[in-house]
């Protein structure tokens, strides 16, 4: 397996680092390490409707990114965390063109990634339409992120960190609890999980185990009711914050929901209004905004409010990495509202009038009034390209 050592971030500096106020010198050099599967997405927009058996249908619109884990590492090193990321990249085309877009594009650390000789990259292509999206996906599991590196030891997994953030399992034969949770909460990280869809239909409570070692959990709304046999998304969240600390549900159109189950206190925000190009992403760019406001210390429904913001600004481009708004896009839509009449709340959560967006006067303290030298990185038609 081959590391890549020496090379140098090209990424742009952030405008902003949530954390200044609260660094010391005894600081993990870490702020949010995860690890996972990173696939190259191939993204179609502007589909009138899902593809018919036995047709071609044309897209109006094509994006290539880095998408998996990959999304939410964007995200968070995008809102000025310093990201570490464990995963495998595939010895190809693709493997290379997501390991650049990642480590010099974005500023992750990859160093306790590899590159497996031999291994393709897994790959997703999405068909956005209507709202939402279908995924067709392909690739082939590669040995875990702690294997070794060519006969040396691997890169310390996790490292010190502030926060962690893990993707729950269901217990099954591949299943099972992850034994790096439990290392990591032990060591002082703070453990932020979500969970997938469960293909089984089971749902089973258990398969939630290692949220004994987590602080936060944030599962939509039609995972939480599944989990729980609740049949509201507002309950869903109460029944999870007898399990961890602090229960956050994404409802959707409706906002978010959330409990700490630690004060009792309870928060819910509703969505913002936005014309989406391509969801893809979202629900990993709401998490990295709510990681950021819990570990920045803000409060709970600042926290819910600007989870909210940024996973609306995401979707509004293509692809689910490259998507992710950094602190400047955030200043410009905060400018934008306050001098102009054409932003709303979602009808749909209780909002829909712009009272509702009185509650991001808190983004007044925060923003950046720097301007970073270029634009960021967004998904392309496709990769490869030969330079002149």
């Amino acid at each position: 397996m081959t590391r890549h050592d020496g090379e140098q971030s090209a990424a742009q500096p952030c405008a902003l680092d949530p954390l200044a106020a609260l660094r010391t010198p005894a600081d993990p050099a870490c702020d949010v390490y995860l690890t996972g599967t990173v696939f190259l997405d191939i993204i179609f927009t502007g589909l009138d409707s899902a593809p018919v058996r036995g047709t071609e249908s044309w897209a109006r619109g094509m994006g290539s990114s880095p998408g998996g884990v990959a999304n939410m590492a964007t995200a968070l090193a995008r809102l000025g965390l310093r990201t570490s990321l464990a995963a495998a990249f595939g010895d190809d085309m693709y493997g290379e063109y997501c390991w650049d877009a990642l480590a010099r594009g974005e500023g992750i650390d990859l160093g306790p990634s590899r590159t497996v000789p031999g291994w393709h990259s897994p790959v997703t292509v999405s068909m956005a339409y209507e709202g939402e999206r279908t995924m067709v996906s392909h690739g082939h599991e590669a040995p875990s992120p702690e294997a070794a590196f060519d006969g040396e030891p691997a890169p310390e997994c996790p490292p010190p960190a502030r926060a962690c953030i893990a993707s729950l399992e269901p217990q099954g034969p591949r299943g099972a609890r992850q034994d790096w949770i439990k290392h990591a909460a032990r060591s002082g990280s703070r453990i932020f999980a979500d969970v997938g869809w469960d293909e089984t239909g089971r749902w089973d409570p258990a398969d939630l185990a290692d949220l004994e070692h987590c602080e936060a959990f944030l599962p939509n709304a039609g995972e939480a009711m599944r989990y729980t046999r609740t049949d509201s998304p507002r309950a869903a969240a109460h029944a999870l914050a007898e399990k961890v600390p602090l229960a956050v549900v994404t409802m959707g159109a409706e906002g978010a929901y959330a409990v700490d189950g630690r004060t009792g206190e309870s928060a819910e925000v509703p969505a913002i209004s936005v014309d989406a190009l391509d969801p893809t992403g979202a629900g990993d760019v709401f998490v990295a905004g709510f990681v950021t406001g819990t570990l920045a210390d803000w409060p709970l429904a600042d926290r819910l409010a600007f989870a909210g913001l940024t996973a609306a600004l995401s979707v509004q481009e293509f692809g689910g990495s490259l998507s992710a708004p950094g602190w400047v896009e955030i200043a410009a839509w905060w400018q934008h509202t306050r001098a102009f009449d054409d932003q709303r709340t979602a009808p749909g959560s209780g909002g829909g009038d712009r009272t509702a967006l009185r509650r991001y006067a808190f983004l007044d303290a925060l923003l950046p009034t720097a301007t970073r030298p270029g634009p960021l990185r967004r998904a392309v038609p496709t990769i490869g390209f030969r330079q002149p």
